[in-house]
């Protein structure tokens, strides 16, 4: 088995990067520009040329959403220290298809895509490695277009803070109740509502701009299966990338 990176897991702060071999993270860590942005940051529309590849680290997270013709947007995958996004598995610079859009602000691993396909080019494990990655990003969405069909909106609302919290690692979440709405493309009211009821039930606190998850495992019980179904495929493909769940501790 090949050695791993040499290198603290905290200051690379990317699990998806952790995975390298040590001879991968040679080839690639000279390219890689350390990089923060602030929540609600765009980093591309639909039709953009995309230029860079971003590694979120530690608590970041971004997330692709599809922009409706009247211009609700609706996520389709959150991506977080598990992963990342931009041109992972494409030749080059291509067109965006959806929005990429910055939901918790921090710190970022961001690489320019010539220099990525550079570093692909000269290791085939380099390359597996994001093709992997590429069809368990692909599950995720394919879950996500089930779940949105088939699940409750109270069922989505859990599933989605859980989510946030295993790839962030905290249950206080830097999160407004009308971003969750955007993203779950649910009306403001409606996901009001579905807040108060987890609020009575003691599940989470709201505080201005925050949402504080208090009970994990009863979030788990009113979720539906798709984030266990999720996990369950990336620990198939690429055992050790997926954050492990968190019952409020610090994460990995």
């Amino acid at each position: 088995m090949e050695a791993r990176a040499h290198i603290d897991s905290g200051m690379i702060g990317n699990n998806l990067l952790r995975a390298l071999t040590a001879a991968d993270w040679a080839i690639l860590e000279p390219w890689l520009d350390e990089w923060s942005a602030s929540t609600g940051t765009l980093l591309y529309e639909p039709g953009d040329t995309v230029r860079h590849a971003y590694f979120p680290r530690g608590p970041s997270l971004i997330s692709y959403l599809v922009v409706l013709s009247d211009g609700r947007a609706i996520e389709t995958a959150l991506v977080g220290r598990e992963g990342a996004i931009g041109g992972v598995v494409s030749q080059g610079r291509l067109p965006a298809y959806a929005r990429a859009e910055v939901q918790l602000g921090g710190s970022f691993f961001r690489i320019d895509l010539l220099n990525l396909e550079e570093a692909k080019s000269r290791s085939s494990t380099l390359r597996n490695l994001f093709a992997r990655y590429a069809d368990c990003l692909m599950a995720q969405m394919f879950q996500s277009v089930a779940c949105n069909a088939a699940h409750s909106i109270e069922q989505r609302t859990a599933k989605w803070l859980l989510a946030a919290i295993d790839r962030t690692g905290t249950p206080d979440l830097a999160l407004t109740q009308e971003q969750l709405a955007v993203m779950l493309g649910v009306g403001r009211s409606y996901l009001s509502r579905v807040i108060r009821d987890l609020k009575e039930h003691g599940l989470i606190e709201t505080h201005r701009a925050r949402i504080v998850v208090r009970k994990v495992d009863g979030l788990r019980w009113l979720a539906c299966e798709c984030n266990a179904a999720v996990s369950h495929h990336f620990d198939e493909v690429l055992k050790g990338v997926y954050p492990l769940p968190t019952n409020g501790s610090s994460g990995r």
